[in-house]
């Protein structure tokens, strides 16, 4: 029997069925320096409750998707190399005049430094061994990474976004990987952003033009759609 998943603007995926070993779950950016007190976006001023509010949804989809057989799940990372060698001056200086600049020290170590603790992953979705880490200097997570190489060795065409923020790194990453041809859905609930305008207009983008960048669904559906594929449920 296939499976599908209700979506918005089309039931998802557009080739009728979701095959696991055809699909990843990408967890975009879920770092203690983008949804954890003292890191970058809570140094910027920003509710963090906003970016934390998809986090629950995203660790059931994610505890979910353990359970499918062949079911590939890939976390990503966005930092910096600790001399600044990969940072676009633009991007430092920005960052400096938001009050946050990239390199500073903050509670959680030099902000959106590789190997600090606000570049690492949060506890409530920490990847497992068996779960390839793409490290991004981008907001975008193909861009100077190898994340497409690791999807095709896989045989993924077929890619489900969680993460933060749903306007930037998520919305980047469903960008690129629809010119790439991949089929995307966005879980809504499963995101978040600094601004609520900015969430509700990126989710309205990606389903115009009969869904110019995929579909979007939420975990809910997701997860009882899939459930015939879950070891043990």
């Amino acid at each position: 029997m296939a499976i599908t998943v209700p979506a918005d603007p089309y039931t998802w995926p557009y080739d009728g069925d979701v095959v696991p070993g055809r699909t990843a779950l990408l967890m975009v950016d879920w770092q203690h320096d983008f949804c954890a007190p003292g890191g970058y976006v809570d140094r910027m001023g920003y509710d963090i409750a906003l970016t934390r509010r998809g986090l629950e949804p995203a660790r059931r989809v994610l505890d979910a998707c353990r359970k499918i057989p062949g079911f590939t799940i890939i976390h990503t990372r966005e930092g910096h190399k600790p001399d600044l060698s990969d940072c676009p001056p633009n991007k430092l200086w920005r960052s400096k005049q938001m009050g946050a600049g990239i390199g500073d020290m903050g509670p959680s170590g030099r902000i959106l430094i590789r190997g600090e603790r606000g570049w690492e992953i949060v506890e409530e979705v920490a990847p497992r061994e068996n779960e390839p880490i793409i490290d991004k200097p981008t907001k975008g997570s193909f861009t100077a990474t190898d994340l497409d190489l690791v999807l095709k060795n896989r045989g993924v065409t077929h890619l489900v976004f969680t993460g933060i923020t749903t306007d930037v790194c998520v919305h980047t990453t469903m960008r690129e990987a629809n010119d790439r041809g991949y089929e995307c859905l966005l879980l809504d609930d499963c995101t978040g952003a600094t601004d609520e305008g900015n969430y509700l207009a990126a989710i309205k983008m990606i389903k115009m033009q009969g869904g110019v960048f995929g579909a979007v669904s939420n975990s809910m559906e997701f997860i009882g759609s899939l459930s015939p594929l879950i070891e043990g449920g």
